[in-house]
């Protein structure tokens, strides 16, 4: 299926295995459109990546819970003041294998900088960050990096800045390249 869905749509796959782990955070960028997920999802599909992601519980919830939930999604109550970092940590904790998918953008209209969520999980759960990302120019999505987090914020974002500034997102009006 996965291949299929990289096939009739003229994508291609990108993830090699260096840059393939048992658990990490994967950025998620750039990120401006639902049909994101389709695709990123693809790749590790084909690649055999478990991959997973937030989302608000009342999709979890819902009718098509399950759908939610086969896709990889882990329903989060947003209504409770919830520390997802602390949560995401959690979840790394308990899972001897989690790749969990982070949209550092935070949503898929423009903003001034990324969310640094991304960035505690990791530190916090003590795992890699994989950068995951898409570009609609070249029809390309996969993991182009993955490494662990130095502790000098400034240092390690600068290195995630450096790898997203050539891709394309599906709106480019809607990504911003000056990440922090």
């Amino acid at each position: 299926m996965a291949k299929f869905v990289l096939f009739i749509s003229g994508w291609k796959s990108n993830y090699l295995k260096e840059y393939q782990t048992d658990k990490c955070v994967m950025i998620a960028a750039p990120h401006t459109s639902n049909w994101d997920l389709v695709y990123a999802l693809a790749v590790y599909w084909k690649e055999g990546v478990n991959a997973k992601f937030l989302i608000k519980d009342s999709y979890t919830n819902s009718m098509f819970g399950f759908f939610f939930k086969w896709l990889g999604a882990i329903g989060v109550d947003r209504s409770k003041n919830t520390n997802l970092v602390d949560y995401a940590v959690s979840l790394f904790e308990n899972n001897d294998k989690l790749v969990l998918l982070v949209p550092a953008e935070g949503k898929r209209e423009k903003v001034d900088k990324w969310k640094t969520g991304f960035y505690h999980i990791a530190q916090n759960a003590k795992v890699p960050v994989s950068l995951g990302y898409l570009d609609y120019k070249h029809k390309i999505a996969g993991a182009g990096y993955l490494f662990n987090l130095s502790g000098d914020f400034e240092k390690d974002m600068h290195i995630i800045e450096d790898f997203y500034k050539d891709k394309t997102a599906k709106h480019p009006e809607l990504y911003n390249k000056k990440i922090f």
